[in-house]
């Protein structure tokens, strides 16, 4: 009985070993089957898809950008000239006005009562007048014919001159009078914005001193105030040598507050008569045409001006260049489409370029989407970038479909 037992137990270790390595072969062969799948998948994998740009060699300006603000070509103070209530106001707040628009009327029947009294006394200064012309002229023969004293055409001809100076003052009476009456309607002296109301009507205005009651300022034409270097105004008027001076050249642009740029150009008007010895700074005024009004006095911004032309500038974009540990480095896509990594030594930035002074050359191809599925000594599938790419979130979401879809297709297989 304990041989029959232990042959059935003996035949019951060896079935578990044969089982045991049955199942350890099978796991061993499924592990090497997906390792051989993988390797042919990293086999099939097609190479990243990435954008390039190729590096170009063209002349291009140097822009310099200087804080600047803007200020009216002219502003006019609105003031009151005579003492008066304030009548009426004939304008809205804010708006642009007409020149000699009419702006403020102030109560006038002191002025007119006033008027009326100097034209009475010039006409009693004409009758004065009037009566010693005739003595003059009656005792004047008589004079000479010795059949009057002497003194009494002497007096006569003083009373003349009196009479003569009489009417000359009562005449200035008249268009003193004339003069404050008109000051009583007040109008703009130039087309501009007119701003807030000083002085609401129904005060008294005028009292001792000229009230002011509002600004008018001139908007089209704005100027625009900059300060410059001494080294800056150098290489900028050097752009213009050949035309004369630098203020016939209306190559400027204005950036706004927001950061968006003025649609309209501007051109130097006014260049200061000398440098300032304690900053070595140049004033310098341009003028922007403002048709639509956008621009007001007081804004600021920063005027950009051409300061110097690169000529045979290498220039690539800003989106190919990236910073390793302080230094600038780009991707260069060889004939080969095998990617390496080149170090540049950049110059100034040309609107969405920059100038490399070393690393590339003209004609080379860099990476400006995918960089980060590129790497160094591998291959890629580059396609050139367009003139009117679409963004640059767009464009990698393009390339990493264009890479997908092969990798799928392999796996399918």
């Amino acid at each position: 009985m304990a041989v029959l037992q232990w042959a059935l137990f003996s035949r019951s270790r060896v079935g578990v070993s044969a089982l045991a390595v049955c199942l350890l072969t099978l796991l061993v062969g499924c592990d090497g089957e997906k390792k051989a799948d993988k390797a042919k998948q990293a086999v099939a994998a097609p190479p990243p898809a990435v954008i390039v740009a190729e590096v170009v060699s063209k002349t291009v300006p140097i822009y310099g950008d200087f804080v600047a603000h803007t200020d009216a070509k002219e502003t006019v103070e609105i003031r009151a000239r005579v003492q008066a209530y304030l009548e009426a106001q004939h304008f809205t707040e804010g708006t642009l006005v007409k020149k000699d628009q009419l702006l403020f009327t102030l109560d006038k029947r002191e002025y007119e009562s006033k008027l009326l009294q100097a034209k009475a006394e010039l006409e009693g200064a004409m009758a004065r007048l009037g009566k010693t012309e005739v003595d003059e002229r009656r005792l004047k023969p008589l004079a000479e014919r010795k059949a009057v004293p002497q003194q009494d055409y002497d007096n006569a001809v003083a009373n003349l001159r009196t009479a003569r100076a009489g009417v000359s003052a009562a005449k200035a009476g008249v268009v003193d009078a004339e003069l404050n009456l008109s000051y009583c309607t007040i109008r703009s002296p130039i087309a501009g914005l007119i701003g807030k109301r000083l002085v609401a009507p129904g005060n008294l205005v005028g009292k001792n001193e000229a009230t002011l009651l509002d600004t008018v300022s001139s908007v089209d034409p704005m100027r625009v105030n900059a300060t410059i270097s001494d080294a800056e105004y150098l290489k900028f008027s050097a752009q213009f040598a050949e035309k004369g001076s630098p203020a016939s050249g209306s190559v400027l642009e204005l950036l706004l507050a927001d950061g968006s740029v003025y649609p309209h150009k501007g051109k130097v008007v006014i260049v200061d008569r000398a440098v300032d010895m304690k900053t070595g700074t140049l004033s310098m005024v341009a003028e922007f045409p403002n048709p639509d009004g956008l621009l007001r006095p007081g804004q600021f911004g920063r005027l950009r001006a051409p300061i110097e032309t690169v000529e045979n500038a290498i220039l690539v974009p800003k989106r190919a260049v990236q910073e390793v540990q302080g230094a600038q480095t780009v991707l260069v896509v060889g004939a080969d489409d095998m990617v390496a990594l080149r170090t540049i030594r950049p110059g100034e930035s040309v609107g969405q370029d920059l100038i490399v002074l070393d690393g590339v050359k003209p004609g080379e191809r860099v990476i400006v989407d995918g960089i980060q599925k590129a790497r160094p000594g591998s291959k890629v599938n580059p396609s050139e970038a367009q003139a009117t790419s679409p963004a640059p979130a767009k464009v990698e979401e393009k390339a990493q479909a264009a890479e997908a879809k092969p990798a799928a297709n392999a796996k399918g297989k």
